[in-house]
């Protein structure tokens, strides 16, 4: 007579990402968040480059290259897959739809914060617009692909363990410290505070969608066309 085999219970979410990934393998992550921070900090109040320069060739340098170093000392496919091909399609739509959302609710706030008034201008035909849309989806890639594509993997299998508010929060925390220089250097006087509590709502609104996407698609597009209102609303 065969014995029965005994059940074993289904592991959690958690207990499966502990089996697979081990903490182990990003203990480089700190180390390199720490120094990428202070290179950020000094090129930010050393250097006064044109926004193009920053967005482009600035962030590339300080915002990519950690993330193909670390890709390629760790093998980490997690944060490939973030730009996996088969998310391309529902990335953008839902892209689209979440920044267009953002977008009218910002718009929209303006307008009835500084009493203005609706008139029909033809943004797309204007050649400043393309090039500032082209700016800003740079920002998008750069930044959703530092932040996200690499500090939240790596905080997630990392720190498997911690609840969903620690690990959130924790994202929430290293992209406020990485943008305080150009905050500082920008703004002053409650000015600052106002762009401060803009970018908390828009850091944890990222990593939300993030977390539950796992898709750079999507954050690209909601980043771009989010930025795209500030800067011809506020």
């Amino acid at each position: 007579m065969p014995l029965k085999q005994k059940k074993v219970p289904p592991k959690s979410r958690k207990s499966r990402v502990a089996a697979v990934v081990k903490p182990s393998a990003h203990i480089a992550f700190y180390p390199l968040l720490a120094l990428t921070l202070i290179l950020w900090f000094l090129y930010r109040f050393l250097f006064d480059f044109p926004i193009w320069f920053d967005e482009s060739i600035g962030k590339a340098v300080f915002f990519g290259l950690p993330v193909w170093l670390y890709i390629a000392s760790t093998g980490s496919k997690a944060i490939l897959d973030t730009f996996a091909f088969y998310k391309i399609k529902r990335g953008l739509m839902l892209g689209l739809a979440i920044g267009g959302l953002l977008s009218f609710a910002s718009a929209a706030v303006s307008i009835l914060a500084h009493h203005a008034q609706i008139v029909q201008v033809p943004l797309f035909a204007a050649d400043s617009f393309w090039w500032e849309f082209l700016l800003s989806l740079l920002t998008a890639f750069w930044e959703s692909l530092f932040f996200f594509g690499w500090i939240m993997v790596a905080i997630l299998e990392k720190h498997p363990r911690w609840p969903v508010w620690q690990q959130v929060l924790s994202v929430v925390f290293i992209f406020m410290l990485f943008h305080l220089p150009n905050t500082a250097l920008r703004f002053s006087g409650p000015t600052v505070l106002v762009q401060l509590f803009l970018l908390t709502l828009f850091a944890l609104g990222q990593s939300l969608l993030f977390l539950k996407e796992k898709n750079l698609y999507t954050l690209v597009l909601t980043h771009a066309l989010w930025g795209m209102v500030l800067l011809l609303h506020w």
